[in-house]
Protein backbone atom coordinates (compact mmCIF):
# COMPACT_ATOMS: atom_id res chain seq x y z
CA UNK A 1 0.00 0.00 0.00
CA UNK A 2 1.37 3.90 -0.97
CA UNK A 3 0.34 6.61 1.42
CA UNK A 4 1.04 10.12 0.57
CA UNK A 5 2.35 11.14 3.76
CA UNK A 6 4.32 14.03 5.04
CA UNK A 7 6.93 12.27 5.99
CA UNK A 8 7.60 10.09 3.59
CA UNK A 9 10.40 11.51 2.31
CA UNK A 10 12.98 11.07 5.08
CA UNK A 11 14.39 7.40 5.46
CA UNK A 12 12.78 7.64 9.31
CA UNK A 13 9.19 8.51 7.27
CA UNK A 14 9.71 5.36 4.81
CA UNK A 15 10.08 3.16 7.71
CA UNK A 16 7.06 4.43 9.21
CA UNK A 17 5.50 4.68 6.08
CA UNK A 18 5.53 1.10 6.04
CA UNK A 19 4.59 0.22 9.84
CA UNK A 20 1.32 1.87 9.10
CA UNK A 21 0.82 -0.07 6.23
CA UNK A 22 1.25 -3.38 8.13
CA UNK A 23 -1.04 -1.75 11.08
CA UNK A 24 -3.89 -1.23 8.47
CA UNK A 25 -3.79 -4.51 7.13
CA UNK A 26 -3.21 -6.15 10.11
CA UNK A 27 -6.48 -4.27 11.53
CA UNK A 28 -8.64 -5.22 8.12
CA UNK A 29 -7.26 -8.69 8.36
CA UNK A 30 -8.65 -9.05 11.83
CA UNK A 31 -11.89 -7.83 10.95
CA UNK A 32 -12.19 -10.05 8.51
CA UNK A 33 -11.52 -12.44 10.72
CA UNK A 34 -14.18 -11.31 13.13
CA UNK A 35 -11.66 -10.21 15.93
CA UNK A 36 -11.95 -6.98 16.55
CA UNK A 37 -9.81 -6.92 19.41
CA UNK A 38 -6.75 -7.37 17.61
CA UNK A 39 -8.28 -4.57 14.97
CA UNK A 40 -8.46 -2.24 17.59
CA UNK A 41 -5.16 -3.04 18.71
CA UNK A 42 -3.45 -2.54 14.97
CA UNK A 43 -4.94 0.81 14.97
CA UNK A 44 -4.62 2.45 18.55
CA UNK A 45 -2.33 5.71 18.44
CA UNK A 46 -3.58 6.72 14.65
CA UNK A 47 -1.14 7.55 12.37
CA UNK A 48 -3.09 8.72 9.01
CA UNK A 49 -6.51 9.70 8.68
CA UNK A 50 -7.49 5.76 7.90
CA UNK A 51 -5.94 4.33 11.37
CA UNK A 52 -7.16 7.17 13.32
CA UNK A 53 -10.94 7.14 12.02
CA UNK A 54 -10.82 3.50 12.29
CA UNK A 55 -9.56 3.22 15.96
CA UNK A 56 -12.02 5.76 17.23
CA UNK A 57 -14.80 3.66 15.68
CA UNK A 58 -13.55 0.51 16.51
CA UNK A 59 -13.61 1.45 20.14
CA UNK A 60 -17.00 2.34 19.82
CA UNK A 61 -18.77 -0.23 17.37
CA UNK A 62 -22.69 0.33 16.76
CA UNK A 63 -25.14 -1.68 14.85
CA UNK A 64 -27.24 -0.68 12.47
CA UNK A 65 -27.75 1.08 9.10
CA UNK A 66 -24.94 3.35 7.74
CA UNK A 67 -28.24 5.96 7.41
CA UNK A 68 -28.22 6.20 11.63
CA UNK A 69 -26.26 9.66 10.80
CA UNK A 70 -28.02 11.74 8.55
CA UNK A 71 -26.22 14.66 9.52
CA UNK A 72 -22.89 12.55 8.31
CA UNK A 73 -24.22 11.73 5.01
CA UNK A 74 -25.42 14.79 4.31
CA UNK A 75 -21.81 16.43 4.44
CA UNK A 76 -20.27 13.38 2.81
CA UNK A 77 -22.31 13.78 -0.14
CA UNK A 78 -22.23 17.74 -0.56
CA UNK A 79 -18.00 17.29 -0.14
CA UNK A 80 -15.00 16.16 -1.36
CA UNK A 81 -15.03 14.68 -4.33
CA UNK A 82 -19.08 14.25 -4.68
CA UNK A 83 -18.66 17.43 -5.80
CA UNK A 84 -17.58 17.12 -9.32
CA UNK A 85 -18.93 13.48 -9.29
CA UNK A 86 -22.66 14.51 -9.38
CA UNK A 87 -21.70 17.56 -11.94
CA UNK A 88 -20.86 14.44 -14.12
CA UNK A 89 -23.50 12.34 -13.76
CA UNK A 90 -26.17 15.33 -14.18
CA UNK A 91 -24.78 16.15 -16.71
CA UNK A 92 -24.52 12.92 -18.59
CA UNK A 93 -28.02 12.49 -17.76
CA UNK A 94 -28.54 15.49 -19.50
CA UNK A 95 -27.67 13.88 -22.70
CA UNK A 96 -29.05 10.64 -22.51
CA UNK A 97 -33.02 12.71 -21.93
CA UNK A 98 -31.71 14.89 -25.13
CA UNK A 99 -31.05 11.90 -27.02
CA UNK A 100 -33.92 9.97 -25.72
CA UNK A 101 -36.40 12.63 -25.82
CA UNK A 102 -38.52 11.11 -23.08
CA UNK A 103 -41.72 11.88 -22.28
CA UNK A 104 -41.86 9.87 -19.12
CA UNK A 105 -39.27 8.92 -16.36
CA UNK A 106 -38.45 6.25 -13.96
CA UNK A 107 -35.97 7.30 -11.68
CA UNK A 108 -35.24 4.03 -8.75
CA UNK A 109 -33.34 5.34 -5.78
CA UNK A 110 -33.70 8.44 -6.35
CA UNK A 111 -32.88 10.22 -2.74
CA UNK A 112 -33.44 14.02 -2.48
CA UNK A 113 -33.37 14.16 -6.33
CA UNK A 114 -29.49 15.45 -6.04
CA UNK A 115 -28.75 13.80 -9.41
CA UNK A 116 -32.34 13.92 -11.10
CA UNK A 117 -33.38 17.53 -10.24
CA UNK A 118 -30.09 19.34 -12.49
CA UNK A 119 -30.67 16.96 -14.96
CA UNK A 120 -34.47 17.74 -15.43
CA UNK A 121 -32.95 21.18 -16.30
CA UNK A 122 -31.93 19.93 -19.87
CA UNK A 123 -34.64 21.27 -22.95
CA UNK A 124 -35.57 17.85 -23.51
CA UNK A 125 -36.53 16.76 -20.01
CA UNK A 126 -39.80 14.52 -19.50
CA UNK A 127 -43.03 16.37 -18.04
CA UNK A 128 -43.77 12.86 -16.26
CA UNK A 129 -41.53 11.59 -13.55
CA UNK A 130 -42.00 8.37 -11.39
CA UNK A 131 -40.02 8.64 -8.49
CA UNK A 132 -39.20 5.01 -6.57
CA UNK A 133 -37.40 5.51 -3.05
CA UNK A 134 -37.29 3.61 0.18
CA UNK A 135 -36.60 6.75 2.03
CA UNK A 136 -39.73 8.68 3.31
CA UNK A 137 -37.73 11.82 3.43
CA UNK A 138 -35.60 11.61 1.08
CA UNK A 139 -38.37 10.95 -1.14
CA UNK A 140 -40.33 14.24 0.49
CA UNK A 141 -37.44 16.30 -0.21
CA UNK A 142 -37.15 15.08 -4.10
CA UNK A 143 -41.03 15.65 -4.47
CA UNK A 144 -40.79 19.06 -3.00
CA UNK A 145 -38.37 20.20 -5.59
CA UNK A 146 -40.05 19.19 -8.72
CA UNK A 147 -42.94 21.51 -8.83
CA UNK A 148 -43.67 21.51 -11.68
CA UNK A 149 -43.26 18.10 -12.82
CA UNK A 150 -45.94 15.61 -13.12
CA UNK A 151 -45.02 13.23 -10.07
CA UNK A 152 -45.78 10.03 -8.96
CA UNK A 153 -44.19 9.50 -6.16
CA UNK A 154 -43.39 5.98 -4.61
CA UNK A 155 -42.43 5.24 -1.01
CA UNK A 156 -40.92 1.56 -1.54
CA UNK A 157 -38.42 0.00 -3.03
CA UNK A 158 -37.62 -1.25 -6.46
CA UNK A 159 -38.15 -5.02 -5.87
CA UNK A 160 -42.18 -5.06 -5.24
CA UNK A 161 -42.95 -1.85 -7.22
CA UNK A 162 -40.93 -3.49 -10.07
CA UNK A 163 -42.62 -7.13 -9.84
CA UNK A 164 -45.73 -5.13 -9.26
CA UNK A 165 -45.79 -3.30 -12.98
CA UNK A 166 -48.92 -3.39 -15.30
CA UNK A 167 -48.28 -4.94 -18.46
CA UNK A 168 -49.06 -1.63 -20.65
CA UNK A 169 -46.98 0.18 -18.38
CA UNK A 170 -43.45 1.92 -19.85
CA UNK A 171 -40.98 4.35 -19.31
CA UNK A 172 -39.01 5.79 -21.90
CA UNK A 173 -35.66 6.52 -19.72
CA UNK A 174 -35.02 4.05 -16.50
CA UNK A 175 -32.35 5.63 -14.32
CA UNK A 176 -30.73 4.80 -11.51
CA UNK A 177 -27.60 6.33 -9.80
CA UNK A 178 -25.91 5.02 -7.53
CA UNK A 179 -28.64 2.69 -6.13
CA UNK A 180 -29.20 -0.84 -7.63
CA UNK A 181 -25.41 -1.67 -5.99
CA UNK A 182 -27.64 -1.63 -2.82
CA UNK A 183 -29.45 -4.93 -3.90
CA UNK A 184 -27.28 -8.39 -3.76
CA UNK A 185 -26.51 -9.67 -7.44
CA UNK A 186 -29.80 -12.52 -7.14
CA UNK A 187 -31.80 -9.72 -6.07
CA UNK A 188 -30.90 -7.39 -8.73
CA UNK A 189 -31.26 -9.92 -11.06
CA UNK A 190 -34.91 -10.28 -10.85
CA UNK A 191 -35.59 -6.53 -10.91
CA UNK A 192 -33.69 -6.00 -14.09
CA UNK A 193 -35.77 -8.89 -15.37
CA UNK A 194 -38.82 -7.55 -14.25
CA UNK A 195 -38.19 -4.07 -15.70
CA UNK A 196 -36.98 -5.14 -19.48
CA UNK A 197 -40.39 -5.44 -21.06
CA UNK A 198 -41.05 -2.03 -19.54
CA UNK A 199 -38.13 0.59 -20.44
CA UNK A 200 -37.26 2.12 -23.73
CA UNK A 201 -33.61 3.46 -22.25
CA UNK A 202 -32.10 2.68 -18.98
CA UNK A 203 -29.21 4.49 -17.63
CA UNK A 204 -27.20 3.46 -14.55
CA UNK A 205 -24.38 5.13 -12.78
CA UNK A 206 -22.16 3.08 -10.51
CA UNK A 207 -18.53 2.24 -9.62
CA UNK A 208 -16.45 0.23 -11.53
CA UNK A 209 -15.15 -1.82 -8.64
CA UNK A 210 -12.24 -3.93 -9.36
CA UNK A 211 -12.99 -7.73 -9.08
CA UNK A 212 -10.95 -9.15 -6.12
CA UNK A 213 -11.49 -12.18 -3.75
CA UNK A 214 -13.03 -10.94 -0.56
CA UNK A 215 -10.62 -9.91 2.58
CA UNK A 216 -7.96 -11.23 0.38
CA UNK A 217 -4.54 -8.81 0.49
CA UNK A 218 -5.29 -7.10 -3.02
CA UNK A 219 -8.74 -6.62 -1.03
CA UNK A 220 -7.19 -5.54 2.00
CA UNK A 221 -4.96 -3.15 0.03
CA UNK A 222 -7.84 -1.62 -2.07
CA UNK A 223 -9.47 -1.18 0.61
CA UNK A 224 -7.49 0.88 2.29
CA UNK A 225 -5.88 3.33 -0.02
CA UNK A 226 -9.15 4.56 -1.19
CA UNK A 227 -10.49 5.06 2.44
CA UNK A 228 -7.32 6.51 2.77
CA UNK A 229 -7.58 8.98 -0.10
CA UNK A 230 -11.15 9.44 0.55
CA UNK A 231 -10.74 10.74 4.64
CA UNK A 232 -8.23 13.43 2.90
CA UNK A 233 -10.60 15.24 0.53
CA UNK A 234 -12.44 15.80 4.22
CA UNK A 235 -11.42 18.29 6.86
CA UNK A 236 -13.13 20.50 9.57
CA UNK A 237 -16.42 17.54 8.99
CA UNK A 238 -14.02 14.46 8.36
CA UNK A 239 -15.14 13.27 11.55
CA UNK A 240 -18.31 13.68 11.05
CA UNK A 241 -17.90 11.80 7.54
CA UNK A 242 -15.62 9.14 9.18
CA UNK A 243 -17.24 7.83 11.83
CA UNK A 244 -21.20 8.69 10.99
CA UNK A 245 -20.66 6.74 7.57
CA UNK A 246 -17.11 5.75 5.39
CA UNK A 247 -16.01 3.63 8.45
CA UNK A 248 -19.21 2.08 9.13
CA UNK A 249 -19.28 1.32 5.17
CA UNK A 250 -15.85 0.13 5.52
CA UNK A 251 -16.11 -2.26 8.48
CA UNK A 252 -19.43 -3.65 7.06
CA UNK A 253 -17.65 -5.13 4.03
CA UNK A 254 -15.39 -7.59 6.02
CA UNK A 255 -16.92 -8.02 9.77
CA UNK A 256 -18.41 -11.20 9.71
CA UNK A 257 -22.10 -11.28 10.39
CA UNK A 258 -22.05 -6.91 9.82
CA UNK A 259 -25.43 -5.55 7.85
CA UNK A 260 -23.68 -4.75 4.49
CA UNK A 261 -24.77 -1.94 2.35
CA UNK A 262 -23.67 -2.78 -0.71
CA UNK A 263 -22.72 -5.40 -4.06
CA UNK A 264 -20.99 -3.61 -6.27
CA UNK A 265 -18.96 -5.45 -8.91
CA UNK A 266 -16.64 -4.04 -12.20
CA UNK A 267 -18.46 -1.99 -14.91
CA UNK A 268 -18.17 -5.08 -17.14
CA UNK A 269 -20.39 -7.59 -15.04
CA UNK A 270 -22.69 -4.91 -14.97
CA UNK A 271 -23.05 -4.63 -18.98
CA UNK A 272 -23.15 -8.82 -18.61
CA UNK A 273 -26.19 -8.29 -16.03
CA UNK A 274 -27.97 -6.40 -18.21
CA UNK A 275 -27.79 -8.01 -21.12
CA UNK A 276 -28.46 -11.75 -18.87
CA UNK A 277 -31.82 -9.44 -18.38
CA UNK A 278 -32.60 -9.05 -21.37
CA UNK A 279 -31.18 -5.62 -22.20
CA UNK A 280 -29.69 -4.74 -25.76
CA UNK A 281 -27.22 -2.28 -27.63
CA UNK A 282 -25.68 -2.08 -24.06
CA UNK A 283 -22.78 0.82 -23.81
CA UNK A 284 -20.32 1.73 -21.07
CA UNK A 285 -19.07 5.21 -21.01
CA UNK A 286 -16.55 6.49 -18.21
CA UNK A 287 -17.68 9.49 -16.22
CA UNK A 288 -15.72 10.54 -13.41
CA UNK A 289 -12.44 9.80 -11.56
CA UNK A 290 -13.37 9.01 -7.86
CA UNK A 291 -11.45 8.34 -4.77
CA UNK A 292 -13.59 4.91 -4.17
CA UNK A 293 -13.67 3.79 -8.04
CA UNK A 294 -14.16 5.36 -12.06
CA UNK A 295 -17.75 6.60 -12.16
CA UNK A 296 -19.01 4.94 -15.25
CA UNK A 297 -22.27 5.85 -17.01
CA UNK A 298 -24.25 2.39 -18.80
CA UNK A 299 -27.28 2.71 -20.88
CA UNK A 300 -29.10 -0.28 -22.81
CA UNK A 301 -32.36 -0.93 -24.66
CA UNK A 302 -35.28 -2.57 -23.08
CA UNK A 303 -37.24 -5.13 -24.94
CA UNK A 304 -38.32 -4.52 -28.61
CA UNK A 305 -41.96 -5.34 -26.96
CA UNK A 306 -41.32 -2.36 -24.60
CA UNK A 307 -40.10 -0.44 -27.70
CA UNK A 308 -42.75 -0.99 -29.86
CA UNK A 309 -45.11 0.35 -27.04
CA UNK A 310 -43.82 3.35 -26.62
CA UNK A 311 -45.80 6.61 -26.80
Amino acid sequence: MRYVLPWRSSVVGVWLARTVTIYIDEALKALADGDLDRAREAVRGGGTPLTAALAEHLEDVRSGSVYDQPAAFEAFINGGGNVGLYRAVTEALGQVYDRARPSSLLDIGCGDGRALLPALASGNAPAAVTLVEPSAALLDTAVRALDGFEIDARHTGVEPFAAALPEDAVFDVTQSTFALHTLPHEVRDGVLADLVGHVGVLAVVEFDVPDLPHASPEHRRFLAEAYERGLTEYDTDRALVAQGFLMPVLTGQLVPGATRATWEQPASRWAEQVTRAGFTDVEVTRLHDYWWSPAFLLTASGSPTAATRRR
